[in-house]
């Protein structure tokens, strides 16, 4: 089923969206020849050098393949077989990742009920209290989603904030970033601002959201685990073996700021159809609007309807919540023209 032939454009999902041209560049530059396997290739020395320029000297960038596998990758360096996560119940590795963060991990997940998807450092002290207690999971590591899975950002002093509270623990931060790009331009801020100097040990940079095809980075700030990432990449499944290719177009996106460039204009489409639904009667937004996502609350009768003309999903159907989201390739047209058919559909609502 081709998705064009039945909508006009998919607010589903970033995910939705197709390549960036500079990212297919970077691709067809890359497919010239042959080149060693596993990473062992200059693309992928040239995406290890910028990941160091972009997060700092001491950051060790590792090229996987999806975000699920970053996570899984990212966390298990950091956990024993006893161990917990503290996450918000909200959390990606929480509810969609079919549960590999126990099976593949083997620990638990302390989740946290949060209105905003994101986690205080009043969290973290208050699941302490099971440390060094032989009868419970040891909490090892907090993970954050940035942005979280409502949209909202956390801002460079926020994680600080959290960052402190676990290693006054004992434990370490790892950040879920696959829309870190879209943090960081609602924030303001480069990458660095809210990993290397915000006190991170571990994250994702997620790239297939900001215009990239199935390529990822785990990237590691505390020198103390990167010895293990080889490995753990390969038995984590996540070692391609024409690396160079997922290489080149994490280059791509961290060359010149193109990041920043497809995060901020998915970003301001989402301001965009925020804006304009301002007004149009029976619908307010759930969520405030701080990255590319927009979490609006609507009659279901005006959803159905809307579905059968685009794609989306429902966040929390008995409440009439929908998610929104836009992506480096959505038009200020496609924004306005989905607006129009809400409008109409509102008002007839009405009448």
């Amino acid at each position: 089923m081709l998705i064009e032939s039945m909508y006009p454009k998919s607010f589903a999902s970033d995910n939705h969206a197709g390549v960036h041209p500079a990212v297919l560049e970077a691709i067809t530059a890359a497919n010239h020849g042959d080149a060693p396997a596993y990473g062992d290739d200059r693309w992928t020395a040239a995406f290890e050098e910028k990941a160091r320029e972009v997060f700092g000297a001491g950051a060790h960038g590792f090229a996987v393949i999806n975000g699920a596998g970053a996570n899984m990758v990212g966390l298990a360096l950091m956990l024993g077989r006893y161990d917990a996560i503290i996450c918000a119940d909200s959390a990606h590795i929480a509810t969609h990742e079919a549960g590999a963060a126990e099976r593949l991990l083997g620990v638990k997940l302390m989740t946290v009920p949060t209105e905003d998807g994101k986690l205080r450092p009043e969290d973290i002290e208050a699941r302490l209290g099971g440390i060094g207690n032989p009868h419970e999971s040891q909490p090892t590591v907090v993970s954050i989603s940035q942005a979280t899975e409502f949209g909202t950002c956390y801002s460079p002093t926020e994680i600080t904030a959290l960052a402190d509270a676990a290693h006054q623990a004992g434990l370490r931060l790892h950040v879920d970033g696959a829309r870190l790009a879209n943090a960081a331009a609602h924030l303001g801020c480069d990458l660095k601002a809210i990993t290397t100097d915000a006190g991170v040990d571990v994250f994702s940079f997620g790239g297939t959201k900001n215009g990239a095809l199935a390529a990822e980075a785990v990237v590691v700030l505390d020198p103390s685990l990167v010895r293990e990432v080889p490995f753990l990449r390969r038995q984590s499944l996540q070692l391609a073996s024409k690396m160079r290719f997922i290489s080149a177009q994490l280059s791509a996106l961290l060359t010149d700021d193109l990041w920043a460039r497809n995060a901020d204009h998915a970003n301001q489409m989402a301001a965009r159809l925020a804006d304009g639904l301002a007004g149009i009667s029976g619908i307010s937004l759930a969520q405030p609007v701080q990255s590319n996502a927009v979490f609006a609350t609507l009659p279901q009768t005006i959803a159905e309807e809307l579905r059968r003309r685009y794609l989306f999903h429902y966040w929390d159907e008995a409440a009439g919540t929908v998610r929104w989201m836009t992506a480096f390739d959505t038009t200020p047209e496609h924004v306005d023209d989905f607006l129009d058919d809400i409008r109409k559909l509102a008002t007839a609502a009405v009448n």
